[in-house]
């Protein structure tokens, strides 16, 4: 019984290129770096990397079940991004990230929602109802929020691989020390194992 008290958090990065570290080798990708800073900061955790490049919401959706096994203590939901990308209707997306939370909590698996922004180009119309999915579901869902991911990252060329969507090394760096409080702050909620 001592051993389950004292095994490492299990976090699962459920998400899409943006978490599968596209383009990276694998100790660089998001979890992995994650993982790192975390026990560089005396916490037992372990981050395991359920990045699809190119899924949706609703391909997270469809395999959560394999994506996220049993004996999960958390979950950093990181999809979106595509759906945004594609222009799918915010309405689908919301949906799927809803299910996706819903099913999660019934199995009492704690939810850090992050945000996604939609392009500009797509006009107001589109990206003021795709924005506002993740205040709206974190807030139905007493989730944890981090608004965007891509926070200090996106846009910046220097932080970017030449298609300007895709983080470097040093762009997952810059997330992974945004985010870190708000992971830290994550961790705090979660129930103690037994």
């Amino acid at each position: 019984m001592a051993e389950a008290q004292n095994r490492p958090l299990r976090l699962v990065a459920l998400g899409d290129s943006l978490s599968a570290g596209y383009g990276l080798p694998a100790n660089a990708a998001f979890p992995a770096v994650l993982e790192k800073q975390l026990r560089a900061a005396g916490l037992a955790v372990e981050v395991a990397n359920a990045g699809v490049s190119g899924d949706t919401s609703q391909g997270g959706l469809e395999r959560l079940d394999w994506s996220v096994p049993d004996g999960t203590d958390g979950v950093i939901l990181e999809l979106g991004a595509n759906d945004a990308l594609r222009g799918v209707d915010p309405a689908v997306t919301e949906k799927a990230l809803d299910t996706i939370i819903t099913r999660l909590k019934a199995r009492d698996i704690p939810v850090l929602l992050t945000g996604m922004y939609a392009p500009r180009n797509l006009g107001e119309a589109y990206y003021s109802r795709f924005d506002a999915i993740y205040p709206r579901l974190a807030q139905k869902h007493g989730l944890v929020l981090y608004p965007f991911f891509l926070e200090g990252v996106a846009g910046d060329r220097r932080l970017n691989q030449p298609d300007l969507l895709h983080p470097t090394a040093e762009g997952i760096g810059v997330i992974v020390q945004s985010i870190l409080p708000t992971v830290r702050r994550f961790i705090a909620t979660l129930p103690a194992k037994s």
